[in-house]
Order: structure tokens, then C-alpha cells, then sequence
């Protein structure tokens, strides 16, 4: 198996995030670990070839949004950024930035979920070289 980067995002409630991320992101679910008493411990979501882990840190955590600080942001690559953003917009999504082309060749939006986690969503409109953010590269 190739050597892959997988996020593993702890939520407070993960089985509403594994709703919430189906509904406004386009996640499907994959796997979903269930303890004896209903709460989900870890679950696996999929959007096209990739993946996003989640899990239940215990009672002792806080997420960003009762924490008050964002601690990551987790950045997707998608086939239509307004099109998926669209479909943030209709869920609710609580929209940081709108989609906006970026220096670095992506054409990007941000937003919180419900839980404060901060997503990015990014189509990349062209290549940039390193150290180049001004000049376009053909794709």
C-alpha cells in the first residue's frame, strides 16, 4: 500500500459530524465503530479517492469552537469549489471565506463545521512554481 496522509479529527459528537459532513461536504461513510453504550469511537469517511478519519477523544476534550482557538485546518481538493461551496451554503455551513483565487494557483473557500473545525475547499486553476506566486504556469 502507498504511503498516504489520512487527518484524524476528534469531535465532540461524532455521530452528528459523520451527518453534517455527508450533508454539507459530499463525506461518505466508510466505517463507524460503535462502543456498547452508542457513541461512536471512530468512524471513516471518504470523499473521491480520499479519506478523513474521526473519533471521540473522551469527555475531557474540547473542540475549537468551545475552545475558542482554532487548532488545524484540514485542506480538500475538489472537482468544482463553487459547486461544493454551493452545497456548504445550502447545509448551513458557516462560511469564513468565499471562494476567492489564491496567489498559489487555487481558487478557495473556508469554512467551520459545526464543531468549529476549519475546512478549506480548493480547486487548483493553474501551477505555480516554488517561490513564483505572481507568474502562471500552464496546468
Amino acid at each position: 500500500m502507498p504511503q498516504r496522509i489520512v487527518p484524524y479529527l476528534l469531535y465532540e459528537d461524532v455521530a452528528t459530524a459523520i451527518e453534517w459532513l455527508g450533508r454539507a461536504f459530499g463525506f461518505e461513510e466508510v466505517l463507524r465503530v460503535t462502543a456498547e453504550e452508542g457513541d461512536v469511537n471512530h468512524a471513516e469517511l471518504r470523499l473521491g479517492d480520499e479519506s478523513v478519519f474521526l473519533g471521540d477523544p473522551g469527555d475531557d476534550y474540547r473542540g475549537p469552537k468551545r475552545l475558542g482557538a482554532r487548532t488545524a485546518q484540514v485542506h480538500v481538493h475538489v472537482d468544482d469549489v463553487d459547486a461544493h461551496y454551493e452545497r456548504a451554503v445550502a447545509a448551513g455551513a458557516e462560511i469564513r471565506q468565499a471562494p476567492e483565487d489564491m496567489p498559489y494557483g487555487d481558487r478557495r473557500y473556508d469554512a467551520y463545521d459545526p464543531e468549529g473545525q476549519l475546512w478549506s475547499f480548493a480547486t487548483r486553476r493553474r501551477e505555480v512554481a516554488p517561490g513564483d506566486w505572481g507568474a502562471e504556469t500552464p496546468a
